[in-house]
């Protein structure tokens, strides 16, 4: 079954480490970054996640992200850098239009939390199913009830895009129109919604009888079809991940102790 999901299997490396992992990456890059108080620590994190998801052969997939996340950064140092409260320093101007350098390294600052949290994660996210992180929860004491909801989110968005494009495909060859201006398109809407909506409803009554059958909403232990891997290598990059962020929320403590 399709499933809504940025994952790709590379066999890489960090394929092959457990979600909780990357997990616990993603909320070091996050975590030490904001008590450091240097965006140094932000750039190797960035320099850090760009090397891992090359090794990974996903790079090319965090392009897209990037870009969207580029219009963002583009406002923010517009905003910023001509009209940020503080403003002081001349830098540079195009035209009537005057930038600051306080402003400018208040958007740099920004640009790189922005950059160093989207490359964590994608190095989650590019590298583990979604299903895979659902389970990871699910077998730490997530409820299954909500984890299967999550799970299930992925899966039904793509199956309702597949039934509207194979009920578009059988009104068109009944003669429908279902192409052209905006009043052909709205009178070809409720003929073409009304049959996914159907079938939507049709096909979730078959899941929870599926789930029923299966003994979904037994209180016994739940089991798992796929057994947990574990390995040596994600227990020495826990303990390491852990430590690190301990040290550093430690270190951020005791100076504001002083």
């Amino acid at each position: 079954m399709k499933s809504i999901t940025l994952y790709e299997d590379k066999n890489s490396i960090l394929n092959k480490l457990s979600p909780e992992v990357k997990m616990l990456y993603v909320a070091a890059a996050i975590i030490i970054s904001a008590v450091s108080g240097t965006k140094l620590v932000s750039i190797g994190f960035i320099l850090f996640s760009i090397l891992l998801l090359s090794t990974s052969k996903v790079i090319k997939k965090t392009l897209p992200i990037l870009m969207m996340s580029g219009f963002v950064i583009c406002t923010v140092t517009l905003i910023q850098g001509m009209f940020r409260a503080g403003n002081v320093t001349p830098v540079f101007n195009i035209g009537p239009a005057v930038f600051y350098k306080e402003g400018l390294l208040f958007a740099f600052n920004i640009a790189v939390n922005i950059i160093n949290i989207l490359l964590s994660f994608c190095v989650l996210v590019l590298t583990t199913k979604p299903s895979d992180i659902i389970e990871n929860f699910v077998r730490k004491g997530f409820s299954s009830r909500i984890g299967y909801v999550f799970v299930s989110i992925f899966e039904i968005v793509p199956q309702m895009v597949d039934t509207m494009s194979t009920i578009m495909d059988a009104q068109k060859s009944r003669g429908m129109e279902t192409e052209g201006n905006l009043l052909v398109r709205m009178k070809a809407f409720v003929p073409l919604i009304s049959p996914v909506v159907m079938s939507s409803l049709v096909n979730t009554k078959d899941r929870a009888m599926a789930l029923e059958i299966r003994g979904f909403n037994a209180r016994n232990k739940k089991t798992f079809l796929n057994e947990e891997k574990k390995s040596k290598a994600d227990g020495i990059i826990k303990i390491v991940l852990l430590s690190s962020i301990v040290i550093a929320v430690g270190w951020r403590v005791s100076l504001w102790l002083k």
